[in-house]
């Protein structure tokens, strides 16, 4: 009996206050909308960063009588003794990974350059001999490659230290930019739905003060007739936590699924696991939003 009365006053809520419980369902829809895209984007960077650091390398070009360089001699090759110096410095270097070090030869580097431009009039511009030897470089961790760096930039034969990371960087800088400010901006509008909600709850209770009233002269804890207000809220959530979950897994069947894997595959892009863990991440945040300003509301406003 009390449950079907508790059940009873959190529709004839809902139905008195339709308008407010719309508009918290469109508020929570958007910023958890945007909040779970700000946890796909995080995780989408995540994804590239693993895929491509991992595929990082860095590449120390050798000296050659073409090209100049502080450690070059004018117009002499590298020496074999140079080479055997750089090679043990970086072996022994310890945020190179095991088995990391591989030379490539002149040879091997023209075959490159030959495929790269495979086609292309400048294929003929140059020759095997005016190549440039390299080593190759695997990190252990690719975070960490100063250390290497440092270590052979000042060595006789090094002309020049190629790192990828300097290209990787800023285009990571760029996207952790635009996922900050995602979820700048989501913070903003699930703070905004808080309100509401809040604002929501302090009006029912408003309206309804006499039957509280009524309640409280009949014993009614504060449990019984704060769970009306709470369903409300939650009822209000879980609407919003669903349209924001599809809206999430159109977004990334759509778009991500059906348009940017097919248009670029080099790219390693989230998939359903990641949009899982976001929607996970939705639900909590949106029954949290529903919960707590409910609580605070009811405890400062059903005081008679």
């Amino acid at each position: 009996m009390r449950f079907r009365h508790i059940f009873s006053e959190t529709a004839s809520g809902l139905r008195q206050n339709l308008t407010m419980t719309l508009a918290v369902i469109m508020t929570m829809w958007v910023s958890l909308s945007l909040f779970g895209a700000g946890l796909l984007a995080n995780q989408q960077v995540d994804v590239m960063k693993g895929n491509w650091y991992e595929k990082i390398e860095i590449s120390v070009f050798l000296c050659t009588p073409d090209i100049r360089g502080d450690n070059c001699e004018p117009g002499q090759d590298v020496t074999q003794a140079q080479k055997d110096l750089i090679r043990q410095t970086l072996e022994s270097n310890p945020e190179v990974a095991p088995g990391g070090v591989y030379f490539e030869t002149k040879a091997e580097a023209y075959q490159e350059f030959l495929k790269a431009y495979e086609g292309n009039p400048i294929a003929s511009s140059l020759t095997e001999d005016q190549m440039q030897e390299s080593f190759r470089v695997k990190l252990r961790n690719p975070e960490q490659y100063q250390g290497v760096v440092s270590a052979v930039a000042g060595l006789k034969g090094v002309q020049n230290i190629q790192d990828l990371r300097k290209l990787l960087d800023p285009f990571f800088s760029w996207l952790n930019l635009l996922q900050w400010a995602t979820i700048v901006a989501s913070a903003l509008l699930l703070f905004a739905a808080a309100l509401q909600i809040g604002n929501t709850i302090r009006l029912a209770a408003f309206a309804r003060r006499r039957e509280i009233g009524i309640m409280r002269l009949v014993g009614a804890s504060n449990l019984y007739i704060t769970l009306p207000f709470l369903f409300e809220a939650m009822f209000s959530a879980l609407i919003g936590i669903t349209l924001a979950c599809v809206t999430l897994a159109s977004g990334v069947y759509f778009v991500i699924k059906r348009k940017a894997q097919v248009s670029i595959q080099t790219i390693a892009w989230i998939g359903w696991n990641q949009t899982l863990i976001a929607m996970a991440g939705v639900a909590a945040v949106g029954l949290l939003l529903s919960i707590i300003p409910t609580l605070i509301t009811t405890r400062k406003y059903l005081r008679v």
